[in-house]
């Protein structure tokens, strides 16, 4: 009769453990259903009509109302992934929690906007762990500080969307799944500005993403459609300007538009 309650315990332990082992496999599986390049997930599941939308913000934000507002009007939710620099901004800080209010992801975008590799040549890590460790740890608490629990915050996506495997193997030692955009489109353009070689006028970001939901086998499923919260005054073509045009073709089309962690986990925390 001593040994009941060790035995007990034993099996209660045993338990537990089997539980958080088909929790990680649960995961793992959808996952693995997910599109990934050097290890960062680019896609997800492609079964449904579900799309994440995407945007990143750093130094500008006037595109947030609008995108915000027609957010709401199509009853859509999005995932905001943002700097240290953005959360404290105190001209952004109606934008943060009106994200947070409306039910939207709210991620991390590194703290400083840190480059992680080089632009040209081979993707040698630019940064020490205990640097990048430090940096998302700062975004990190910044976030928490607009009312979010840490484990409310399971993704991010990396500045300037570059990065390499091991920024995704540091991402996870913090608990973290590296997340970024789904190529295809020019979507990731409507940063470019008026006088920019490489210019990308939102029309024809609108029309890749037309083109690429028609051609793709799949369609946009599982797509991570990337924008930029805003973009500042060297680009006066707003690609928010056309956001409600983007939402009402997707919809028409039967998208549903969903948070990150709501597309790629089986239960999201709110």
């Amino acid at each position: 009769m001593k040994t009941f309650p060790r035995n007990q315990s034993i099996a209660r332990l045993l338990l537990a453990l089997l539980l958080l082992s088909y929790a990680i496999v649960c995961t793992a599986k959808d996952h693995q259903e997910c599109e990934l390049r050097e290890g960062g997930i680019v896609r997800g599941p492609k079964t449904q009509k579900r799309i994440a939308l995407e945007f990143t913000g750093h130094t500008f934000a006037e595109g947030a109302p609008i995108i915000l507002d027609q957010l709401a009007k199509h009853q859509a939710k999005a995932s905001f992934f943002l700097t240290g620099a953005f959360v404290t901004n105190p001209e952004f800080e109606p934008v943060v929690k009106r994200i947070i209010k409306e039910g939207h992801y709210l991620g991390p975008h590194s703290d400083k906007h840190l480059l992680y590799c080089p632009w040209d040549g081979p993707k040698k890590t630019l940064v020490s762990k205990d640097q990048f460790a430090s940096d998302l740890e700062n975004n990190l608490n910044k976030i928490q500080k607009h009312g979010l629990k840490r484990s409310q915050i399971r993704y991010w996506l990396p500045a300037y969307e570059w990065y390499n495997e091991e920024i995704v193997d540091w991402s996870r030692d913090k608990d973290l799944t590296l997340v970024n955009f789904t190529p295809g489109t020019r979507s990731n353009a409507d940063y470019t500005g008026d006088k920019d070689k490489n210019f990308v006028p939102s029309k024809t970001i609108l029309e890749s993403i037309i083109k690429k939901e028609q051609q793709d086998p799949n369609g946009l499923n599982g797509f991570l459609l990337l924008l930029h919260v805003g973009v500042g005054p060297n680009r006066t073509d707003k690609m928010s300007d056309h956001f409600g045009e983007l939402l009402d073709y997707l919809s028409s089309k039967g998208y549903q538009f969903v948070r990150i962690d709501e597309l790629l986990d089986k239960k999201v925390e709110n």
